[in-house]
């Protein structure tokens, strides 16, 4: 491919269930970047605690983050409503963002040509990355999604659960003392809304061309 020898770090931040999980897996399979999922951490980190409940939580997720293969998260099954609502709260304790914010930019480091996507990746943990995208659309369009995508392990899923929860998870984002949820003021606005997939992948590749020229060269 193409520059696949050069360095090209994108950030993809936005609500939950706002498709920027999506939008950042395919721009990272059509440029072959290493792909990184921070809420998935984040929910890992809430498994854990909901699992084995320690009695230092920082030390026992520390641990646990050293030894942390990022591949591994993808296999499991972490976004259900509990692991949603607790991974709200433990997300505004700063000293659990350190240890995750730690892993994400040694994961930076390592891969010169990747892809983060969260909620604070463009304003605190690679804000000189090369290309910034901010994912939004309303807070109906998200809960139809996520009810979707839980109906299939869980058929007893109750729609408006799912919305209250995403709703919950959304406010504490924003409000939150330590990283908030805010957009970038270099980031490109995806309305997923607005966008199919196919759509959006021609946006964020429109941008992504751009960069890369700016950067290299034809």
């Amino acid at each position: 491919m193409k520059f696949k020898n050069k360095s090209l770090q994108i950030s993809c931040d936005g609500g939950a269930a706002t498709g920027k999980s999506t939008g950042a897996k395919m721009i990272s399979k059509k440029y072959g970047l290493k792909f990184l999922s921070s809420g998935l951490l984040y929910r890992y980190a809430s498994f854990l605690i909901l699992k084995y409940n320690p009695r230092n939580k920082i030390k026992f997720l520390n641990s646990k983050f050293k030894k942390l293969d990022h591949k591994k998260l993808n296999k499991m099954n972490l976004h259900t409503p509990k692991i949603s609502e607790h991974s709200a709260v433990i997300a505004k304790i700063g000293s659990l963002r350190k240890i995750l914010k730690k892993y994400q930019v040694s994961f930076s480091k390592k891969n010169k040509r990747c892809c983060i996507e969260g909620r604070d990746i463009s304003t605190k943990i690679i804000p000189n990355s090369d290309l910034k995208f901010f994912f939004k659309c309303s807070l109906n369009i998200a809960a139809k999604r996520r009810f979707k995508e839980l109906k299939k392990t869980n058929p007893n899923i109750n729609f408006n659960n799912v919305k209250k929860a995403l709703r919950i998870r959304n406010i504490s984002d924003i409000k939150r003392k330590n990283s908030p949820l805010l957009k970038h003021r270099d980031s490109v606005s995806i309305d997923t809304g607005k966008l199919g997939k196919q759509a959006m992948l021609a946006k964020m590749s429109k941008f992504t061309e751009r960069v890369i020229k700016n950067k290299y060269g034809k």
